[in-house]
């Protein structure tokens, strides 16, 4: 299996100029976008699985999976969910950008592309996580490959591509499952992943909850064989065995709080009032970039340096080795 991995996120002379051609609903809080270039023409290529970089109207910098075919050279299509509590970076695409508005977007990455290698495969996705795996599907029928969604969603209000996935096309291919809201009727993946057929392998694409829940299912599977897409956060084999608590305490002011596995040192900040800079999330763009006082620091970051490690930690994606994190807050 290939794996690409950018060290870096995109700088000025890498964004381009796209316009939006078409902003069309798909679901309930779900708005799909078509962009292109201003004359037409061709865009720099991507594979299945790859998301680009987009500069919001408001200024913040967010992570989009494309979910066209790969084989499209003249567009990129993304899809956004209209998140009210979040920092402002989907309300910011659902709300001002229209048809004709100019956005700066990079050229696409894959943290998360598809192999050659298998024989069989399994998709799973949750919620706007359908977005790779829609473009992964296409490319898996073109090539008459054998595969299985599995695509959860609260209701069929909130599912995105509904109509195309009930298609004949697709019919034994795909289970679209709602839960209504209700954790006690989630999809039970366990008799699902009980087994490992020889030569499959798994993509998974949705909320951290799922992600963290078929990465325990999965935990006597090949781990070159399970694939998640979180933009890289994941990339490292080390994050693999699972996610253990930690404190980090706040020297300004003393606070000591406990970060769960599975949830982040921003987030956790945020859920307890302490306002802190963020931006693309994903550990790329240096935004979250954060004093680090004392304990040792599971950096998963793509942009400290070996000789700054000892001293920052970007907050949105890097967790502790040590017990405790002494935060510069």
């Amino acid at each position: 299996m290939t794996t690409y991995i950018e060290t870096n996120s995109p700088n000025d002379d890498e964004m381009m100029d796209l316009v939006v051609r078409r902003k069309v609903q798909l679901a309930d809080d779900i708005t799909q976008f078509v962009l292109m270039r201003e004359d037409r023409g061709e865009l720099p290529p991507f594979t299945a699985g790859s998301h680009v970089l987009v500069v919001t109207p408001n200024g913040l910098s967010r992570r989009y999976s494309l979910c066209n075919v790969a084989s499209e050279r003249y567009r990129y299509v993304i899809a956004v969910k209209r998140d009210v509590d979040g920092d402002g970076g989907s309300l910011s695409m659902v709300d001002d950008v229209a048809v004709g508005t100019i956005l700066s977007v990079s050229s696409p990455f894959n943290y998360f592309p598809l192999t050659d290698d298998a024989t069989r495969y399994l998709l799973i996705a949750g919620g706007i996580g359908i977005t790779p795996i829609r473009s992964m599907m296409r490319e898996l029928i073109a090539k008459e490959a054998e595969f299985k969604l599995f695509y959860c969603t609260r209701s069929p209000e909130t599912t995105a591509f509904r109509h195309e996935l009930a298609s004949p096309e697709l019919a034994g291919r795909v289970i679209v499952h709602h839960d209504h809201g209700e954790r006690a009727r989630s999809l039970d993946f366990a008799p699902i992943l009980a087994e490992f057929p020889e030569g499959t392998h798994l993509y998974c694409c949705g909320p951290r909850p799922l992600m963290q829940a078929v990465r325990e299912l999965t935990s006597h599977w090949p781990s070159s064989t399970v694939h998640f897409e979180d933009f890289g956060t994941s990339a490292h084999p080390e994050h693999a065995d699972g996610e253990q608590p930690f404190n980090v305490r706040l020297a300004r002011t003393g606070i000591t709080l406990e970060v769960p596995p599975a949830v982040s040192i921003l987030e956790v900040l945020r859920r307890n009032g302490v306002p802190v800079p963020s931006s693309c999330e994903s550990g790329t763009c240096g935004t979250c970039r954060t004093g680090l006082l004392g304990g040792e620091a599971d950096h998963r970051d793509y942009v400290l340096d070996e000789d700054e490690q000892q001293n920052a930690i970007m907050i949105c994606v890097s967790r502790a080795k040590s017990k405790e994190l002494v935060l510069d807050l």
